[in-house]
């Protein structure tokens, strides 16, 4: 009975997860999402008593994170999950998005430190209140370490000039149709971050239209893996670059669409805390399935005829389209 008793005595206080120290979070601004990563049991607190604004209970324990996505960015949208809108006019008009991980727990006592991740993500907004568009090739991560500071980066999707991945082109990027086919070389880097981040590509597909929902699609790479035949992965997971080519196409059967649209899903990952390599190609499914952990960058090809402003439609096989359609970086912080 001595032994049931001093079990009695110590249930109260056990944990149910291991409590981590709540000093780090990792904030990112893709165009269309933001996604919070907060480590994971903070304080002792469960992924089931921490909310995004007080209101959403829609966090996903992925391993070593807690991860919470807001996925509507839409400007109009001034509430989801308690995330507030602000639009800021004048020359260099922006619109700020705010919201917050909270602690909350019903019961009587509270055993564990409060948690409070307060976090924003500014946009240059390009058009008007209520038809705000975001740059879609450029995100924005920011990284909060306690102790050992705060880091700030740009990840970006850009067009090279070849397999040296040197030298970016300037959009807008256009390919004549003398040159369809020819390769494209694409390549997704994290500026400002330590070694420690590894950028991640887990998929790329095209659309003929601008969203990446789109049912009408032909993916290039899947789950980490080159499923067109055209496509060589150069690098992945490896560094804060990964590189990848593809042979340029269009969508077939639609003659008046000239333009395509790549859309690549990207996470920053964090190579201390997690193993950030993808498994080998050979012993995964190369199903589609969108990762959870990752964000969405967009670019816009576009085909033109040799010596002509105006856009080509272009009938029969595969062919593509290029052209980088860049808005304005946006810009975001955060604060525990």
């Amino acid at each position: 009975m001595a032994a049931v008793g001093v079990l009695l005595i110590l249930l109260p206080v056990t944990w149910a997860c291991t409590p981590q120290k709540a000093d780090y979070v990792m904030v990112s601004c893709f165009p269309n999402a933001i996604i919070a990563n907060v480590p994971e049991c903070p304080y002792g607190w469960e992924i089931g008593q921490l909310s995004l604004g007080g209101v959403c209970y829609t966090g996903i324990n992925t391993p070593g994170f807690f991860r919470f996505t807001i996925p509507d960015l839409t400007p109009k949208n001034h509430s989801y999950c308690g995330t507030l809108s602000e639009y800021v006019g004048g020359k260099d008009p922006r619109y700020i998005f705010y919201n917050s991980i909270v602690s909350n727990d019903s019961s009587l006592t509270v055993r564990n430190q409060p948690v409070n991740y307060t976090f924003s993500c500014t946009y240059k907004a390009a058009y008007l209140v209520n038809n705000a568009v975001f740059s879609q090739r450029v995100a924005t991560v920011y990284v909060n370490n306690g102790s050992l500071g705060s880091f700030k980066s740009q990840l970006s999707m850009n067009v090279f000039t070849n397999s040296k991945f040197l030298y970016a082109k300037d959009a807008p990027y256009v390919i004549d149709t003398s040159e369809i086919g020819s390769e494209v070389f694409i390549g997704i880097e994290a500026k400002g971050l330590s070694n420690r981040f590894k950028v991640v590509i887990t998929n790329c597909w095209a659309t003929p239209t601008p969203y990446s929902t789109d049912k009408k699609r032909w993916a290039l790479i899947q789950n980490s893996c080159s499923l067109d035949n055209t496509v060589t992965i150069f690098e992945n997971a490896k560094d804060s670059r990964s590189m990848f080519k593809f042979n340029s196409f269009r969508f077939q059967r639609l003659e008046k669409v000239s333009t395509v649209w790549l859309h690549c899903e990207v996470q920053v990952c964090d190579g201390e805390k997690l193993f950030c390599q993808p498994t080998p190609c050979t012993s995964r499914s190369t199903e589609f399935e969108p990762d959870p952990n990752g964000g969405i960058l967009t670019m816009e090809f576009q085909v033109r005829a040799q010596h002509s402003s105006s856009y080509v439609h272009l009938a029969g096989p595969i062919l593509c389209l290029l052209s980088i359609f860049l808005l304005n970086e946006f810009l975001g912080y955060f604060s525990l």
